[in-house]
């Protein structure tokens, strides 16, 4: 990628907001142009420094994440937001991404996922969180939130459809090669293909895609 991210990050704790900035500072494929401490303050940010991505807390004082993406995707539709939740959040979560919100990630998030959200939003795809309990897949594919709607849907072979139900059920690269009597390798590709047919970056996305695609119901997963 030639250009660098500009993010905003958006959380009513100082230190929670200070602990990322270090880390963002650490690498250069992301800037922070800076950072707010409510929903208003994000307003006023995002106003005066036209970021690419804002990574926002869902619960905030004077005004909630989720009212603060609404007002923003409405004054600047390219904006690509990313909801900040704790592990208990989850119909929050959802409603931030009936707001408009390209993806969420827990508190608990590590670099490397935090900076994969950042860079998969920004261009253009969906991002869920790699801890996405089984029970926030269900409520996701219940809402309004359709990240495939605009998409025409892709087509999977028998083996395929086979793989991303096992996918689902978490089993390992290995484990499916077992099963299917197939190469690790070659389950390995198979993969890579179906994540890039449904648009996904890993396994919780595929279950989201497959649930709200009928390829898989709640009792393969739960």
């Amino acid at each position: 990628m030639n250009r660098t991210i500009r993010l905003v990050i958006a959380d009513d704790h100082e230190i929670f907001r200070d602990g990322l900035a270090l880390m963002l500072s650490k690498q250069n494929t992301v800037v922070l142009t800076g950072q707010a401490a409510n929903g208003e303050e994000l307003l006023q940010l995002v106003a005066e420094t036209k970021p690419d991505v804002v990574l926002t807390d869902i619960k905030m004082p004077r005004l909630s994440g989720i009212a603060a993406a609404r007002i923003l995707l409405q004054r600047y539709p390219d904006l690509k937001i990313i909801a900040l939740s704790m592990f208990d959040e989850e119909a929050l979560i959802v409603e931030m991404l009936e707001a408009g919100a390209k993806g969420y990630l827990l508190k608990n998030a590590d670099k490397k996922e935090i900076l994969e959200a950042i860079l998969t939003v920004y261009e253009g795809s969906i991002f869920y969180c790699k801890h996405t309990t089984a029970q926030l897949a269900s409520l996701i594919v219940k809402s309004k939130f359709d990240a495939h709607r605009k998409l025409q849907e892709p087509l999977f072979t028998d083996r395929e459809k086979e793989i991303v139900r096992l996918i689902c059920r978490q089993h390992t690269a290995q484990e499916i090669g077992d099963l299917l009597y197939l190469s690790k390798r070659t389950v390995e590709g198979y993969r890579t293909r179906i994540l890039e047919k449904m648009e996904v970056k890993n396994t919780a996305g595929v279950v989201i895609f497959a649930l709200k695609h009928h390829l898989i119901s709640e009792s393969d997963i739960l």
